[in-house]
This record gives C-alpha cells, structure tokens and sequence, in this order.
C-alpha cells in the first residue's frame, strides 16, 4: 500500500445476480480509486464483498458519496468506513492450518479459542460444508491463516495443536503459509 492513498472499507451483500463486480468494480475505478484487497463470494442467494480500496482523499470522498445510490441500483446493501494501513505490534509467522471433521455446531469457536487462548491473530477464514465422498456425510472444512508471534515455540504450539484436535475428533495440518 502506498504512504499517499487513504483507505475505505467497504462490505456489500445483496441478491446475486451476473454483473454485480463488473458494475461494483467499474464505480471504484471511476472515481479514481483501486481495489487493495477483497474478498467477493457467493452465499447462499447472496453475494457478498469485503474489500480494501485506497486512493487520494478527494476520490474516496467521491466514492464515498456515490456509495448509496450504488447500492440502490445494484440492489445491494453496503456500509464503508475509513481506515488506516495496518500496524504490526511484533513479527509473526504466517501459517495456514486447515481443518476438516465432521460437521457440528461450535468447530469455529473452538478454533478460534484455541488460537486466542496462545495469543495468535486469525488474519483470515472461510469454511465450507460438503458431502462425504461414498457416504454423503455432511462434513465441515476450515481454512485460515494465522498469523504466530515469531517468540512462539513452534513445534510446542503445533503439539498443543493437534492435541486439541485430538481430543474434539478433527482432523489437522499446521504449516508455513507459502504465500
């Protein structure tokens, strides 16, 4: 990211239909700014966008006030807010951890407790649900990335880690993330 460009946070959801990016995307671009980082997915009959735009101050003003009108004729309802480059407090170590079990309810939960209880960020997450292959079991499928303090004693961490998951029946990797 660049020092000069202020930054907007900007989260939409609405029916999906074709031509929601295209239109959401040509508007950003229009008024002068660039897309950072997003995440646009589909849920359900819901499309949903989480996304990072940066620019000059007077362009996201811009988008800014053309944001409702956007979402009245996209039929979407979005919320923005201003934001700032993101500080690091210490060095970490990105790792992907991936999960996958059978589906019930409190596996994100107990995730993320883990995670908070040995003071690591979740810096992103999505989850799926499939069905088993042969059987048609409902299964459940976690990916994220946390970020690990690099003062953390990994191979302690990932012991704890899969003990954890030992004990609640999922199934684990813990790597270094490759990105």
């Amino acid at each position: 990211m660049q020092a000069s460009n202020d930054y907007l946070v900007i989260t939409a959801a609405g029916d999906d239909k074709v031509g929601l990016v295209e239109a959401f995307s040509a508007k950003i671009t229009e008024t002068g700014c660039n897309i950072e980082d997003s995440r646009m997915t589909v849920l359900g009959g819901q499309f949903a966008i989480l996304m990072l735009v940066s620019g000059p101050w007077n362009a996201l003003s811009k988008l800014e006030s053309q944001l409702d009108g956007l979402g009245r004729q996209l039929g979407l309802t979005i919320t923005h807010k201003r934001t700032r480059e993101r500080e690091r407090r210490q060095p970490t170590l990105p790792y992907h951890v991936e999960v996958v079990a059978l589906d019930h309810p409190g596996i994100v939960h107990k995730l993320a407790r883990f995670f908070a209880g040995h003071g690591i960020n979740i810096e992103e997450l999505s989850t799926d649900t499939y069905p088993a292959p042969h059987t048609g079991t409902r299964m459940f499928s976690v990916h994220m990335e946390v970020g690990v303090p690099a003062s953390t004693h990994i191979p302690t961490l990932r012991a704890d880690f899969f003990d954890y998951c030992d004990d609640l029946n999922l199934d684990a990797t813990f790597e270094p993330s490759r990105s």
